[in-house]
């Protein structure tokens, strides 16, 4: 593994702790997805996303390789066709017919072709400037064929009416250099081929030669429920072979820590008359294992940074507040806390709350950044050099005395972006804050003096998103150049560069352990990479819209997205496979945020409503690893209202965010916004 080109240079501000030995670049070949997934017609290129590490000096980083477009005139070379302009409408209803006129078995699988086929050859008559054909064959055939989720792009397409439009249209890039994915079993592919040869229907088997890949399993043929639980993305399925490799998805040890007993315990002495002695904390309700879970990577699989004694303090008082932790379940539900941002005229566009529950930090649409104490204790900055330079440093309240009282205040507001702030990330241990925003920049704010440490440059976009890993040090964000960056807070440059993604990545977050980043993006898929190689190694779809929250169970073995289709899905990371679905929400899914204990979903929507779901009973069928069927689906709950434990209407006001406090009391959060 090669070592990064130069030493990086060092960022103007001396932060506060040295980071871990900085991850190094992958070798040539380690971004590659895999190719191949069961029989196909035709291999297709590579499906599991590439990642590169950015060079340490020089250039743009926007300009990484793997981020260059295709030559837009190869690309529109393929559609150069010769064929009879005229018989492309009944090319197509021929095919129609004979999937409509087939055994239910097989048309539910074969439908899956009306959409791919109708968009290609759309394109092929635009191409070769048949125009009235092209018009022609989409006004008669667009209606009726296609899912409801697709006519969004479909009206997209029908915009391009001339040859001269295709080559910047991002929609039909997307299409032509990404084959789209069909998951058919060979019965149903035998029926197809079949078909096509005795009707000697060359025009459409080309197309399902050169433009779609399709994946091909033994045994029966897939119902249309478990087909439609999986369709949906600009791209068609994911392909079987990016599901296969192993991810460590247990929980890393926690070092060992003595916590003091309660003053309540202290008091007096044993029957012995000696004073009682600290002892280690047992493990309690959703607290971390300090055994060795199977499942997890090893501990220096990626170089994290050590413990300071801050953050030893601040686990024994994490520790301290679960054993007053309430245990949540159907009879036992959470209260809300709702922070309701009023006369939010700047626009709210992000929300983050500290794992204390101590700070709460908004960015809003004027480019600024305010936090807020939620608490009694207000928000101080720390005393300029020369008031410093008068403390005795030797004492024991020496951090109490570096700040300045004359700058105490509930509110602090941070200038530097030249744009909306669109995302935002307090560090683990509340030092620092994170802002990502349309200006394509993310700033690392310090929370001692509430000024800009430190900008990151490198998507050349808008960044949708920015999240700090839970151990601190590394951070990934996402943004409208379809690409991830992961990065460390002391280098201006990316470690890796995320990318696979067929539209704007609008979400990120970190696995609990740190070895993995979840994006969802707006192709409709959400994507696992892992930080160590930059390898994509699930490829989740289903949603039918773009996918705008993520959030991982405390255990780290699941995973819950939602998206503007108002459905939030549940994924299996270790066999990488949707195990459950839960519908009830009328807009946008937001925020999601799992209990501490793992017990209850909580789901926030642009619909005005917090709902909750019984996350122990989602799952209670998938602790044994023989739940797959032989085709690799399983047969998701037809009655998610069975899971629905609660929902709490807001008053008119959108819930942006959601967090659960070291007690399992809910907070929310959103900006008034009346009709």
């Amino acid at each position: 593994m090669a070592a990064l080109a130069e030493e990086q240079t060092e960022v103007a501000v001396k932060l506060e702790a040295e980071g871990p030995p900085t991850l190094l670049p992958p070798q040539a070949g380690d971004g590659a997805g895999e190719g191949g997934g069961g029989t196909t017609n035709n291999g297709p290129n590579g499906g599991g996303g590439n990642a590169a590490a950015a060079s340490s000096t020089g250039g743009d980083v926007g300009s990484v390789a793997v981020e260059d477009q295709p030559d837009v005139s190869a690309v529109l070379s393929a559609y150069n066709q010769q064929g009879d302009p005229t018989m492309y409408e009944e090319y197509y209803s021929g095919l129609k017919h004979f999937i409509e006129c087939s055994l239910d078995c097989h048309r539910a699988e074969l439908s899956q072709l009306f959409y791919p086929l109708f968009v290609h050859m759309y394109l092929e008559l635009v191409y070769n400037q048949h125009e009235n054909e092209a018009k022609s064959f989409f006004e008669k055939l667009f209606h009726g064929d296609q899912e409801c989720y697709y006519q969004d792009d479909l009206r997209v397409l029908s915009s391009l009416t001339k040859k001269e439009h295709m080559k910047g249209n991002e929609t039909m890039l997307d299409f032509r250099t990404s084959k789209f994915v069909l998951r058919i079993s060979r019965d149903s592919y035998q029926l197809l081929k079949r078909h096509l040869q005795e009707k000697q229907n060359n025009q459409i088997w080309n197309i399902v030669q050169e433009h779609l890949y399709i994946d091909i399993f033994d045994g029966m043929p897939r119902s249309k429920q478990q087909i439609d639980a999986m369709v949906g993305s600009l791209a068609g399925e994911a392909k079987r072979e990016a599901n296969k490799s192993k991810v460590f998805f247990g929980l890393l040890k926690e070092p060992e820590i003595e916590v003091p007993l309660d003053d309540e315990d202290e008091e007096g002495e044993n029957e012995e008359g000696k004073p009682k002695k600290k002892k280690p904390k047992k493990d309690s309700i959703g607290s971390k294992s300090k055994k060795q879970d199977p499942n997890a990577p090893p501990q220096n699989r990626i170089p994290l940074p050590e413990l300071k004694d801050s953050d030893k303090l601040d686990k024994i008082m994490n520790m301290k507040e679960t054993t007053k932790r309430v245990r949540l379940g159907p009879d036992c539900l959470p209260s809300i806390c709702f922070y309701t941002f009023l006369n939010a005229y700047q626009g709210l566009t992000a929300v983050d709350v500290t794992d204390d529950s101590s700070l709460i930090a908004g960015g809003f649409a004027d480019s600024t950044v305010r936090v807020w104490s939620v608490t009694p204790k207000k928000l101080r900055s720390v005393k300029q050099a020369a008031d410093l330079s008068l403390i005795d440093k030797e004492s024991d309240d020496v951090l109490e005395r570096i700040m300045d009282e004359k700058t105490a205040s509930e509110l602090k507001i941070l200038y530097g972006h030249s744009g909306p702030v669109y995302g935002a990330s307090f560090s683990p241990d509340r030092n620092y804050l994170l802002s990502s925003s349309e200006d394509g920049t993310v700033r690392l704010w310090s929370l001692q003096t509430f000024t800009c440490l430190v900008g990151y440059k490198g998507h050349n976009y808008p960044v949708w998103d920015t999240q700090f890993s839970p151990y601190g040090y590394y951070f990934v964000s996402g943004g409208h150049d379809r690409v991830a960056r992961l990065w460390a807070t002391d280098h201006y440059q990316p470690l890796r560069i995320f990318a696979g993604h067929l539209a704007d990545v609008n979400c990120t977050r970190f696995h609990p352990n740190s070895n993995y980043v979840a994006t969802g993006s707006a192709d409709r898929t959400v994507r696992l990479w892992d930080v160590l190689n930059g390898n994509c190694v699930r490829i989740f779809t289903g949603h039918k819209g773009p996918i705008h929250s993520l959030t991982f169970s405390p255990n780290g073995r699941f995973l819950a997205t939602g998206a503007t289709d108002g459905r939030v899905l549940l994924w299996d990371i270790g066999h990488g496979l949707m195990v459950g679905e839960l519908k009830g929400h009328t807009d946008t899914v937001c925020s999601l945020r799992f209990s501490r204990d793992g017990e209850i979903l909580a789901s926030g929507s642009m619909d005005n409503t917090v709902r909750l779901w019984d996350a122990v009973k989602a799952f209670e069928d998938l602790e044994t690893d023989d739940f797959t069927t032989a085709t690799g689906h399983i047969n998701l709950p037809e009655n998610s209202q069975e899971l629905l434990l609660g929902t709490y209407m807001t008053k008119s006001t959108p819930v942006v965010h959601l967090h659960f406090t070291r007690r399992n009391l809910v907070l929310a959060a959103g900006a008034y916004s009346p009709q």
